[in-house]
């Protein structure tokens, strides 16, 4: 990991850390990316781990998605988030792809950053500085965006043990392997939102009107408030509102709320 460091504070701006390469690869054949220096992170088993850390969950940031979704630790603290890594695209992706890619990458269709802003997460890295800490709800600035300066390496991922906690993952694709037109994750008390804006979002109207008593159909109808929706070929803004609004009641219904 110091290595890998000291290649990218060297490089900055001109080097990109490659993970699981289930983002950059295809950013770099689409010719969205050109870096100059290519830092492969694959093999820092380092950073592949799961552990229960009193009432925290400490996820190594190279953990696959596959380790996730089989983790003996996650299904019996987290099921939440062993359940939606293990809704990620198809088997290649999900023997290659990580956590910290997912994270670091910020698309907002995907599905682990909702899962772990849903869970509020903390995410932490490393540079020349040291480590510092940032909580989910900061890490996501917008497409593609995140606080990370050239020369950090997210290093691992921290979630509250979620036990006991009603939980559930809806999300609607054209076809299984996709990215979600619209997705939504409850955990507990908390409703977060795959696609529905420039970031992961917590429908913050849903959650109130839930503290406030309200049912799960009543609450699920404020699921689109605050949102922005892209409005495009495979979907309209208007659909997408829809979508969200039927799939929050889904979930809140599984979860028992």
């Amino acid at each position: 990991m110091d290595e890998a460091l000291a290649v990218v504070a060297e490089h900055g701006d001109d080097a990109k850390l490659l993970a699981g390469g289930q983002s950059l690869l295809p950013l770099m054949k689409l010719r969205f990316a050109a870096p100059e220096v290519v830092v492969d992170i694959g093999p820092l088993d380092e950073l592949r781990y799961v552990r229960a850390e009193g009432g925290e969950i400490a996820i190594g940031a190279m953990s696959r998605y596959h380790d996730l979704h089989h983790d003996p630790v996650l299904a019996e603290h987290a099921p939440l988030l062993a359940h939606v890594a293990g809704e990620v695209g198809d088997q290649q992706v999900r023997h290659r792809g990580t956590i910290g890619g997912s994270l670091v990458h910020a698309d907002p269709a995907a599905d682990l950053p909702a899962a772990v802003l849903a869970v509020d997460g903390v995410l932490v890295a490393r540079g020349p500085d040291g480590e510092r800490r940032i909580p989910a709800a900061e890490f996501f600035q917008g497409p593609f965006e995140t606080p990370l300066a050239p020369e950090e390496l997210l290093t691992e991922v921290r979630i509250p043990v979620q036990d006991g906690a009603g939980w559930a993952f809806e999300k609607f694709t054209r076809r299984s392997i996709d990215w979600a037109i619209v997705g939504v994750v409850v955990a507990g008390s908390a409703v977060s939102l795959i696609n529905m804006g420039g970031t992961p979002l917590r429908a913050t109207a849903t959650e109130a009107a839930l503290a406030d008593g309200a049912s799960a159909a009543e609450a699920a109808a404020l699921a689109a408030e605050g949102t922005s929706p892209a409005d495009e070929a495979h979907a309209t803004a208007e659909y997408r509102q829809h979508l969200a609004r039927v799939l929050t009641e889904r979930a809140l219904v599984s979860a028992g709320r």
